[in-house]
C-alpha cells in the first residue's frame, strides 16, 4: 500500500477518531495541520484540550464543517507550556486513550488514531505502559496484539516491542513467534486485501546464527515457529538474515517482515521513508494507527518544525482500513 500515493478519500460516513497524544508533545501542532490538510476526507472527533490546540497558529483555520472537538479540560491551563515531561500530561494523554476507546464502544468513531505519548511521562503518573499497544492490549483484553509498522516500501511486523536487547533471548517463545505471524498473514488477507501474502522471519543472531554457530534461537525457537506456521499456509520463510530479508521485501519478494525487535524494523523503515511510516495495530478489535516518531519536545514549540506527513499517512491508512 502506497502511503504517498494513497488518495486523499472523501467519505463521510467515516468518522476518525484522533488524539491528540501528550499534550506539551508535537501531537497538537500536527494534529492542526494535517486536519487542515484533509478537509473533507472523513469526519474528525479531535480528543484532547481546547486550549492547548488553541495555541497552535492556524488554529482557526480548522475547517468547520467535519470536524469536532472533544475539550477534556485536564490539564492547568495557566501554567502549560510545550515540550516539558510532566507526570500531568502524561495522565492527560490517558485519558484521551480512555475517552477514545469509550467513543469506540459507543460506535461515535469508526477508527482510531493516536498522536505520540510520551512513556517517561505516563510512567510519572503512575501508569506502567511502555507504549499504545500495551495500554490497548490491557484495555481491550486481546489475546494477541502485532505491532505492525510500514511505510510506502516495507512492511514489518515486531514480535518484541519495547524491550532491553538483553531481555530478547529469553523473551523470544516459538508459540507467540507463531501466534503472531498468524496475526499479520490474516490481517493481510482481511485488512489489506492480499490474497496470498508471502511473509519472512528474520533471524535474531547475526547471519540467522549460521546454522547454530552463533547463538541457537534460530535453530531452538524460530524454526519450530516457522515449520508449525507451513502447515496453515505456504508462503512462509526464513529465519534468515534481517539484511536479506529487507532487500527481498523491497524487491517485491516479500510483503511482510517479521522482525524479531524493534531497531530491526525501524532503522530500514527511517531510512526508506520516516516522514510517511506508520504503526497499525494489528489484532485489536478496531482500526488503530499512529505517526512513526515520538513527540518531539525539542520543537513542540516551534509550529513551522512541526511534519504533519506521518500523521497524514496514518489517518489515510486509518480511513482505508475502515472502509474495508
Amino acid at each position: 500500500m502506497d502511503l504517498e500515493k494513497t488518495p486523499i478519500l472523501k467519505s463521510p460516513r467515516i468518522k476518525v477518531g484522533l488524539t491528540i497524544g501528550d499534550p506539551s508533545g508535537i501531537g497538537p501542532a500536527i494534529t492542526v495541520k494535517a486536519i487542515s490538510k484533509l478537509a473533507g476526507s472523513a469526519d474528525f472527533i479531535i480528543i484532547g484540550d481546547l486550549s492547548v490546540l488553541k495555541k497552535i497558529p492556524n488554529f482557526s483555520l480548522l475547517p468547520k464543517n467535519g470536524v469536532k472537538i472533544i475539550d477534556l479540560k485536564n490539564i492547568n491551563r495557566e501554567k502549560f507550556k510545550f515540550g516539558k515531561i510532566k507526570s500531568e500530561y502524561g495522565r492527560a494523554s490517558v485519558e484521551y486513550l480512555d475517552k477514545a476507546l469509550q467513543l469506540i464502544k459507543e460506535d461515535k468513531i469508526d477508527c482510531l488514531v493516536t498522536c505520540p505519548i510520551s512513556k517517561e511521562a505516563i510512567n510519572k503518573a503512575g501508569f506502567k505502559y511502555s507504549g499504545h499497544t500495551e495500554y490497548f492490549i490491557k484495555k481491550t483484553r486481546a489475546k494477541q496484539v502485532v505491532m505492525m509498522l510500514l511505510n510506502k516500501d516495507l512492511k514489518f511486523s515486531l514480535i518484541t516491542r519495547h524491550l532491553a536487547i538483553k531481555a530478547l533471548p529469553r523473551a523470544l517463545k516459538s508459540d507467540e513467534i507463531f501466534d503472531l505471524t498468524h496475526v499479520t498473514y490474516l490481517s493481510l488477507k482481511n485488512i489489506f486485501r492480499i490474497s496470498n501474502p508471502r511473509i519472512v522471519l528474520c533471524g535474531l543472531n547475526p547471519h540467522a546464527s549460521d546454522n547454530g554457530l552463533i547463538g541457537d534461537e534460530e535453530e531452538k525457537i524460530i524454526k519450530p515457529a516457522v515449520k508449525r506456521l507451513k502447515k496453515i499456509f505456504k508462503r512462509v520463510e526464513g529465519p534468515f538474515s534481517p539484511d536479506v530479508d529487507i532487500y527481498k521485501e523491497l524487491n517485491g519478494e516479500y510483503y511482510a517482515v517479521m522482525a524479531m525487535y524493534h531497531d530491526q524494523a525501524l532503522i530500514p523503515l527511517k531510512i526508506t521513508g520516516m516522514d510517511t511510516g506508520v504503526n497499525i495495530s494489528l489484532g485489536l478489535p478496531f482500526i488503530r494507527t499512529s505517526p512513526l516518531h515520538g513527540t518531539a519536545f525539542d520543537i513542540a514549540s516551534n509550529y513551522k518544525l512541526a511534519n504533519p506527513d506521518s500523521l497524514i499517512s496514518a489517518i489515510k491508512l486509518a480511513v482505508k482500513c475502515a472502509l474495508g
